[in-house]
Order: C-alpha cells, then structure tokens, then sequence
C-alpha cells in the first residue's frame, strides 16, 4: 500500500499541475487522443472519476448523480476545486485499513487494491490524454511509470473488452516505460493535436 499510496499523490499532484496550466479557450478545443471526446468532455470525465471516484471508492460511497451530470469546468475555478479534491481523494487513501476488503461497484465488487490500481491507472492515462489536448506533457517518475506500464498490462484485456482501451499500438524497442505503457493502453506516445 506504500508505495501504491505514493503512486497515487504523485499521479494526483501532476493531474492538479496539468489542470492549472488549461486555458479556458483550450476547453473549447475539439480533438484529443480520446476519440469521440471534446477536451470539454475529456476534462469533465478525468475531473469526476480521478478526484470524485477516487475518494468516493475510498469511503465505499457511489458517486451522486449531481457530480456525474455537473460540468465541471463551468466554474471559473475548477481547476483549484478539482486540485483541492484530488487531496481530498490521495488523504481519504491513507488510511491502510482503506486498502483491505472490497469495494462494491454497483452489484459487483472487487479487493480495494485492485480498485485503488485502476483509478491510479485512470488518472496517470487521463492526465496524459488532457494534457497531450492541451499542449503539455505528463512528468511521472521512473517508479511511477514502472507502476502504471505494470498495472496496464494487468488491466489492457479487461479494459478491452469493455472498449476501454484500443488495440496495443507499437512503439520501437528503446520506447520510454511510459510510452510503452500509453501504447499498450492502446494510445500513441506521439500523437498531438496538430
């Protein structure tokens, strides 16, 4: 749990440095990596399921319907807002006794660990996919990209199945562990919204 904690605040931190850095015209961009996804509606998402997620799995809550219709970045502050609730999400984690039994995700449920993976994941991927929309790039450590090509590769055929990765793309042999991870989530390390 150590070490997965500290993944997370630093998977966190960078999201909350990204958001500072979008424009309010950038929020009215239409392309991203995501298809199908305007940066208005990728921000909207990664504002929801990385900070609002995060804590509410934490405190085995479901998330309202109130946050998952709100438009986040209608306030001229959301950045702030989500950066203060990304704090809130990485504290309500720090508790061991949060990373032991299951989260129940609507009629399903699944270990805390696990759980607690696939939002660090979540948040590392849609940190990259905001920030690459919006002209910037994910900064993560050599541990914390180790960590997410690893829980990629855990994760890529269940994501998959549910349409929630695209096929591996390949990258060449001496590829960074990020971009080897953003490639087996199915993302392209080079693409850009040029």
């Amino acid at each position: 749990m150590k070490n997965e904690h500290a993944h997370m605040t630093e998977c966190a931190a960078e999201a909350a440095r990204i958001a500072r850095a979008i424009s309010a015209a950038q929020l009215d961009a239409s392309t991203t990596p995501c298809a199908g996804w305007d940066v208005r509606g990728l921000v909207n998402h990664w504002v929801l399921y990385t900070a609002h997620g995060l804590e509410h799995r934490a405190l085995r809550r479901t998330l309202p319907d109130e946050l998952i219709t709100r438009d986040f970045t209608a306030e001229s502050d959301w950045a702030e807002s989500y950066a203060a609730q990304l704090d809130r999400a990485v504290a309500a984690w720090s508790d061991p006794a949060v990373w032991e039994g299951d989260v129940d995700l609507g009629g399903t449920s699944s270990p805390a660990a696990e759980i607690a993976a696939m939002l660090i994941e979540e948040t590392a991927l849609h940190s990259w996919d905001v920030a690459r929309a919006t002209g910037q790039e994910l900064r993560l450590s050599d541990g914390a990209a180790a960590y997410l090509l690893e829980t990629v590769e855990g994760s890529a055929a269940l994501y998959r199945q549910y349409e929630g990765f695209g096929d591996e793309i390949t990258v060449a042999a001496d590829a960074s562990v990020l971009d080897r991870a953003l490639a087996a989530s199915g993302r392209d390390p080079h693409w850009t919204a040029a």
